[in-house]
């Protein structure tokens, strides 16, 4: 698989009998990826970003890019005209409204698109994938959207401008604006748990005792230090014994890399940390399983 990376990266060359994965797992855990959706009158735009970039989205064929998509025959004439490209035939001469009922019928034509809109984009994007959805409108269409929206990924923050009035690496600043609280409070909790585990006996931030748990299993999240190298190795994949080597060895990596990848291929979770965001000295913090 090849990634591709948005920002300059630190070079570091390693010569070992493993893959030295901690930088790359650092960059895409830091991407936090989310949804923009870019909400008009007339039509719709859909963002894929994450803390680097962001990207638009090809709708599938099934998700209505337009009031005329998402409502057909059922738009009033004035909706009609103004959002559709092809018009919608002998049928928009169907309806026949005095003033206020027309203005009635278009703000009914909004809701029931905004409706469309918000359950097209759960059932094809948020319910997949669990992203966060970001709401980008004019201010005036964040509360009605909010308010039929039954998509539980939409966060209650939005970006209140018109999407199409910015540029996407302007959108792109708007969003992350709103996911970096997001995403530094899960690192937070992550720490504040870990605490709490260590204090319960179900942590450590000792090596020895996490190389055992490691090759047993027994580590539900493993927290590394990003900028750390400790020149050891696991020399056995039973006891979890653990020895001290250089790194001019060719057969060892960083320790903190193999534990890593050990915990991933039994099934945990990895979170690679800055050194101000570690919760102990020691470079590495696990929470058991049991």
């Amino acid at each position: 698989k090849t990634v591709k990376l948005q920002e300059t990266v630190q070079e570091l060359a390693m010569v070992a009998d493993s893959f030295h994965t901690k930088p790359l797992r650092q960059y895409l855990q830091s991407t936090n990826r989310y949804h923009v959706l870019g909400l008009g009158l007339k039509d719709i735009q859909l963002f894929e970003g994450n803390r680097h970039s962001l990207v638009r989205v090809e709708l599938l064929s099934d998700v209505p890019e337009t009031i005329t998509d998402a409502l057909g025959d059922e738009l009033t004439e004035k909706h009609s005209t103004v959002a559709s490209y092809g018009g919608t035939g002998g049928n928009s001469t169907n309806m026949h409204h005095g003033q206020g009922g027309k203005n009635d019928e278009e703000d009914n034509d909004t809701e029931r698109f905004f409706r469309t809109v918000s359950k097209s984009i759960y059932e094809n994007y948020s319910k997949p994938t669990g992203w966060p959805l970001i709401l980008a409108a004019l201010p005036n269409h964040h509360n009605l959207f909010q308010k039929v929206s039954k998509n539980s990924f939409l966060l209650s923050n939005g970006i209140e401008i018109n999407p199409e009035s910015v540029s996407i690496d302007k959108l792109a600043d708007l969003a992350w604006s709103i996911m970096e609280p997001e995403y530094l409070l899960k690192l937070d909790t992550l720490v504040e748990k870990f605490a709490q585990e260590k204090a319960d006996g179900k942590g450590s931030d000792d090596m020895k005792e996490i190389g055992v748990a490691a090759v047993e299993g027994r580590i539900d999240t493993l927290i590394i230090e990003a900028d750390r190298m400790i020149p050891n190795k696991l020399t056995n994949l039973v006891t979890g014994n653990i020895q001290n080597r250089d790194l001019t060895n060719p057969k060892v990596d960083d320790l903190l890399d193999d534990l890593g990848e050990l915990v991933i291929k039994m099934g945990g979770n990895v979170m690679v940390l800055t050194s101000e965001k570690m919760p102990s000295e020691t470079g590495l913090a696990a929470i058991f399983r049991y």
